[in-house]
């Protein structure tokens, strides 16, 4: 009969004469590096954890790191060191970057719970025009004034409309009405607005974050790539330290010697990626081929944007012209269709040319871009508000191809606007940003559409391709429909159900969904 493995306590007391010979044990105060060292010597040495930490010091795991990460490329060695990192007070555009990494483990400021009204928005750099600044000034100013009209006028529409059941306390009922009321006045926060999130990641996913923002078309992102490589491999915030600083010096007035010591072993600096991460530096492949690939896109896709569902369940074609039609979807505005469509009528010898466009510059190390991870027979374009998009941007097993930040797509309208009164006054507010976003975009500084982008309001769609399996599908369709989720992307879940139900009937039975046409208690969570 197979034994049970039990764990046992970490303080290396040997178990009982009739116990599993396993031992397991968590691992508590070692360096992300050293940790990431000890770990790794499981393949090369038969001592235990316990024996290994004893005898590695900082500068052998930086000595063993240099010689087999770097030189030798095991990269996987990386994937043991976990590093937490805060980043705060960046703009919901550069949150948006920072998140997009499929092994990415991290929680930012919700729009739901929180009131932005005074978090602050990013300045980009306007250079020398002057009016540009003011026009950019202007327009946040007005967002954030109608933000904080909008969110005060749906409470109280919300309220009018939905009684106080008697057994729930007004606290708990205006603090859930006005998360409702949140979910409806996003729309108009600006991808300007200041926000702040965290990460847990691994060393290796955060020198391939750290290199693809310092290769990012924005400024803002580049410098926040800069930012995060100098916190890995900078001092560390120590939370204990304050109280390990007064203990410190409790053990100096009995013992100066001992004092001395302390000091050198509980206030010592940290730098939880010292190694690992300081050669993460802009990625020559992804900044060339990106450049390559906006010319062929530019070249190519000439014609109007067609009309298309906002939920669209791709068909089945060779790969070839989905890895090409993918690599051109990023590249432009259009309907992964009509990009399929154009690419279909390119000669076979053309069709090698982008492809080849989309590897030439690949270095020895660098991991194929994202559009190549194709093959998922679930491919879903979708059009949908920023807003929703970023909760929709959390599905980690998704493969997403995104298409940037525009204002051309049009907006999403909150069917409750209407009755609550607020229908003109919103309309108003996203024509006037949607032309001022147009004029910024023409301003002759460097990055100017670039720039323009940060003013546009989460409420404007923006275009996506979801590429997943059916389990993924089936979760995504799942979770997404809840009652207590938001509309908008309740919305686009059920109809992602349905184009699998259209395509694949038989398939339908084993998707547990909500019908969002069903009335929604408002008051639940």
């Amino acid at each position: 009969m197979a034994e049970t493995i039990t764990s046992v306590p970490a303080n290396g007391n040997s178990p009982a004469a009739n116990s599993p010979s396993s031992e397991v044990y968590a691992v508590f105060g070692a360096e992300p590096e050293v940790q990431a060292y000890a770990m790794a010597k499981y393949s090369r040495s038969s001592l235990s954890m316990k024996e290994s930490l004893k005898e590695i010091s900082a500068q052998k795991a930086e000595k063993f790191l240099n010689t087999f990460y770097f030189q030798y490329g095991h990269r996987s060695i990386a994937d043991l060191a976990h590093i937490a990192v805060a980043v705060e007070r960046l703009s919901i555009l550069a949150a948006i970057a920072v998140a997009d990494e499929q092994r990415w483990d991290g929680q930012e400021r919700s729009t739901r719970y929180q009131d932005f009204r005074k978090s602050g928005y990013y300045t980009p750099d306007f250079g020398s025009d002057q009016g540009a600044r003011e026009l950019y000034q202007r327009t946040l100013e007005g967002l954030f004034a109608d933000y904080e009209a909008l969110s005060e006028k749906m409470f109280r529409y919300l309220a009018e409309i939905t009684p106080k059941p008697a057994e729930m306390k007004q606290e708990g009922y205006e603090r859930t009405l006005k998360a409702r009321a949140f979910d409806i006045s996003r729309y108009l926060l600006p991808l300007a607005t200041n926000t702040s999130l965290g990460e847990i990641v691994n060393a290796r996913t955060l020198e391939s974050q750290v290199s693809h923002l310092l290769s990012h078309t924005h400024k803002e992102i580049r410098l926040v790539g800069e930012l995060l490589k100098h916190a890995a491999t900078s001092p560390a915030y120590n939370v204990n330290h304050d109280s390990l600083r007064s203990l410190v010096e409790r053990i100096r007035e009995v013992s100066p010697e001992l004092g001395a010591r302390a000091d050198a072993e509980l206030l010592k600096e940290v730098r939880v990626s010292p190694t690992l991460v300081k050669y993460a530096d802009p990625n020559t492949y992804e900044i060339e081929t990106r450049r390559e690939l906006r010319q062929i896109a530019s070249e190519l896709m000439g014609d109007a944007i067609d009309q298309a569902p906002s939920v669209d369940l791709l068909d089945d074609e060779p790969l070839d012209v989905e890895l090409v039609s993918t690599l051109v979807y990023e590249h432009c505005e259009y309907p992964y269709r009509q990009i399929r469509r154009s690419i279909a009528d390119l000669s076979q010898a053309r069709r090698q040319e982008i492809l080849d466009a989309g590897l030439r510059h690949r270095g020895r190390h660098d991991e194929m871009l994202r559009p190549f991870r194709a093959g998922q027979q679930f491919r879903f374009d979708i059009l949908m508000d920023i807003g929703g998009f970023r909760d929709m941007h959390r599905h980690r097993r998704c493969v997403q191809i995104e298409q940037s930040f525009t204002t051309h797509h049009g907006y999403e309208i909150p069917p409750e606007l209407g009755p609550a009164g607020a229908l003109n006054t919103y309309k108003t507010t996203m024509e006037r940003t949607s032309s001022a976003v147009k004029t910024l975009g023409n301003s002759p500084v460097p990055e100017a559409a670039e720039n323009s982008q940060y003013a546009i309001p989460l409420g404007f769609r923006k275009r996506t391709l979801f590429k997943m399996d059916f389990a993924e599908a089936v979760y995504i369709s799942e979770l997404r429909t809840g009652p207590a989720g938001h509309a908008s992307y309740r919305s686009v879940a059920y109809a992602m159900f349905q184009e699998v139900k259209r395509k694949h009937p038989a398939l339908a039975q084993y998707f547990r969904v909500h019908d969002v046409r069903q009335p929604v208690d408002l008051l639940q969570r």
